[in-house]
């Protein structure tokens, strides 16, 4: 069976406030074809949010221009609990609940060349717009709390929206993994706010790149072969590097190993014919969710 995919680039996102490299920066990774049609891994460790976009483009459009099919995978969340746009007040009558998200969390994050950001002013207000007090959203810095954003987590059983979302579940449920919920901002293995500047990143990617869709909201969430990629170049996954076991070779740094491992995963999956069945539901799952998570929730691309 042939592959799905021809390059496989793997991003380790960052909330940094400031340019950063090495340990807790962004890096990103990629497995593609050299001139000699070998396949051959490269990272790089750009500086600003601003440098990574740029760089990830750069790279997708060589990609495509030579022919390549290219899978792009972000270790952030693509998407809330099921309800958040609802909650928000976001406008989705004409437009999918994932869609309306992308767009407001585009129109309040400004990225800047000097990597500032205001993420928990941001989160501050969505928690404002949703329930007036510091829910969902919980985790900042004493300098970032306000009333309505507190350092430590708020009762989630007066919340308009789950703590976790469905994949997250699954996954605790299945997997000797506890990915944190998007809500978390700041604190240890926190992915709340590589999500809120992330997600902008996406989308300008998504419009900046012909041919490019979001899994699983704008491709289904069902297997994928040959023919569902037909008309698409470029594929945008969430994925969970914790679910596979990189091991830092030497000069490398932990985040860089993870980008490195996670790319020659799903190149591995890809070679077997075992890829694109993980572009589908897991054995299991109730069928009734399917709907939130193609509508506003999104899924992790789990091995």
């Amino acid at each position: 069976m042939a592959r799905l995919f021809d390059a496989y680039i793997i991003v380790d996102w960052s909330a940094a406030s400031k340019p950063a490299q090495g340990a807790n920066s962004v890096w990103v990774g990629a497995l593609a074809r050299d001139a000699r049609l070998k396949f051959r891994f490269q990272s790089a460790n750009p500086p600003t949010r601003l440098k990574a976009r740029e760089m990830i483009a750069g790279l997708a459009e060589r990609f495509t221009a030579r022919g390549d099919k290219v899978l792009i995978g972000f270790d952030f969340s693509l998407g809330y609990p099921a309800g958040t746009a609802e909650a928000i007040g976001l406008d989705t009558a004409g437009k999918p609940a994932w869609q309306a998200i992308h767009d407001h969390l585009a129109s309040k994050v400004k990225e800047k060349p000097d990597n500032s950001n205001t993420r928990f002013a941001i989160a501050a207000g969505l928690n404002y717009a949703m329930t007036k007090g510091p829910l969902p959203f919980w985790g900042a810095p004493a300098r970032d709390q306000i009333t309505t954003l507190t350092g430590t987590k708020g009762d989630f059983s007066s919340s308009p929206v789950e703590e976790y979302r469905i994949c997250e579940q699954w996954v605790r449920k299945t997997h000797k993994s506890k990915p944190k919920s998007v809500w978390q901002l700041y604190g240890a293995g926190s992915v709340g706010s590589q999500s809120l500047l992330g997600i902008p990143t996406v989308k300008a990617l998504r419009n900046q790149l012909p041919n490019s869709a979001i899994w699983p909201f704008e491709t289904g969430f069902e297997a994928l072969g040959a023919e569902a990629l037909d008309g698409t170049d470029i594929v945008f996954a969430e994925v969970y590097p914790s679910l596979v076991t990189a091991r830092p070779e030497t000069g490398e740094v932990a985040d860089q190993a993870q980008v490195r491992a996670l790319a020659h995963h799903y190149y591995g999956l890809d070679e077997a014919g075992k890829l694109g069945a993980l572009f589908g539901p897991p054995e299991g799952l109730e069928s009734t969710l399917i709907p939130k998570i193609i509508a506003e929730e999104g899924w992790i691309l789990l091995k």
